[in-house]
């Protein structure tokens, strides 16, 4: 069972981010706000999606991916570690949040993102 006492405490430190929530998923929870997923808690840390716009502000701080082990090999995705003193800083908190939600919607809202049509195998009686 996931302990949700460091979710209880990240979705608190979001309060200024509207609509922010959280989902269990994957042994973690998934931080959203209006649908699109820009954060993630995994292990008792916070990650943030980021891009070529916000992936500076992560570097500078000495932040690292979020690494899982995937068919033997370590696989880096595109969520950072939130710094301790900016999950503190609830002001901090909110730019950095705002910044991943819109780098998570403009990945949502592009062509390679959106979900691929299914078509069905039909069969036809042959006569």
């Amino acid at each position: 069972m996931l302990d949700a006492s460091f979710k209880d405490y990240v979705i608190d430190q979001l309060r200024d981010v509207g609509g922010a929530g959280a989902r269990a998923m994957f042994g973690g929870f998934g931080i959203y706000k209006g649908g699109v997923m820009f954060g993630l808690i995994a292990d008792d840390e916070l990650y943030f999606k980021v891009d070529d716009s916000n992936r500076p502000d992560f570097e500078a701080r000495k932040s690292k991916p979020f690494v899982y082990e995937g068919k033997g090999k370590p696989i880096a995705m595109s969520y950072w570690r939130v710094p301790d003193d900016v999950l503190e800083d609830t002001d901090q908190l909110r730019a950095w949040a705002l910044k991943a939600h819109e780098v998570a919607f403009k990945k949502r809202t592009t062509p390679a993102a959106q979900p691929r049509r299914r078509f069905r195998a039909t069969t036809r009686a042959r006569r």
